[in-house]
């Protein structure tokens, strides 16, 4: 496991407070409005034992790392972008 893929299984079993296991990687390019708004590789994780979420997915922005769980609405690694863009764009404004 690659030192960069590390960092995002620890984010997201931090963020879900159970272990995770690594499946799989998917690229994902999010457009609004005819414009590109986030391109990037989503590394997509079964978590072990979480009461609510059997799936995670985590990124890596810059120097952080991002982990969505898998709770509705998100169901893939592209709704989970678009939900992080989501709480970014709310958390700027607020």
């Amino acid at each position: 496991m690659t030192g960069a893929l590390a960092n995002i299984k620890k984010a997201v079993e931090r963020a879900a407070e159970c272990p995770a296991k690594h499946i799989e990687s998917a690229e994902v390019i999010e457009g609004f409005r005819h414009q590109i708004v986030w391109t990037g590789t989503v590394e997509i994780f079964d978590l072990i034992g979480h009461p609510n979420a059997n799936r995670a997915y985590g990124w890596q922005e810059g120097e952080r790392f991002v982990a969505v769980l898998e709770i509705p609405p998100v169901d893939s690694a592209s709704t989970a972008v678009r939900a992080a863009i989501a709480a970014s764009q709310k958390s700027t404004r607020n």
